[in-house]
């Protein structure tokens, strides 16, 4: 189940939250309000499922933060690239994005 759930997360993070949901409710319940749940999965999604995975009652650890560093930037880079590609895809190559 670990690997299939790699797997997924990697290439469709929202569905690798809604199957750790599925496995594991409490953990939404007990990390998440209901409305930081529902705006993570919307914009962030991968950084809400490192969220839920890492999350122990006692906090978070070092690496922990690491972690969620890393799935962060993974997400905005997402975004940002996507920004920039739908510039060049204009057409409009005689102006700068910046």
């Amino acid at each position: 189940m670990g690997c299939l759930l790699a797997l997924v997360a990697v290439f469709t993070p929202r569905l690798g939250v809604f199957l750790v949901w599925l496995a594991r409710p409490t953990i939404f319940e007990a990390a998440f309000s209901p409305l930081f749940a529902i705006i993570g999965i919307i914009f962030v999604p991968f950084t809400t499922l490192i969220y839920a995975l890492l999350w122990t009652p006692n906090g978070f650890d070092g690496l922990d933060w690491l972690w969620l560093a890393l799935a962060l930037a993974i997400d905005l880079g997402g975004g940002l690239a996507a920004g920039g590609g739908r510039f060049w895809r204009r057409g409009d190559v005689t102006q700068t994005p910046y």
